[in-house]
């Protein structure tokens, strides 16, 4: 597969969970990797979606539409192939 074939946001994605993983702090609200990655909610909540179905991350959502994702041990382990810690 080419890098040209893979969703920008999926990747910008990937590397702000697998940050938030690297800091331990637990999962992160949304707005906060929206922020981090540049994208807008609508966008960041597609591509959660989508990697929550692939099982690489996990997401939730309250009744008020805050949200919380972080990275599943399989999206943990993909990230840290993709993005070496330096």
């Amino acid at each position: 597969m080419q890098d040209a074939d893979i969703d920008p946001a999926i990747v910008a994605v990937l590397q702000v969970l697998c940050q938030a993983g690297r800091d331990g702090g637990g999962p992160w609200s949304l707005a906060r990797i929206a922020k981090r990655s540049g994208l807008p909610m609508s966008v960041l909540r597609r591509v959660l979606t989508q990697l929550q179905a692939a099982g690489l991350a996990e997401m939730s959502i309250d009744e008020t539409g805050r949200g919380h994702a972080s990275l599943t041990a399989a999206g943990a382990e993909l990230a840290a192939q993709v993005f070496p810690e330096p």
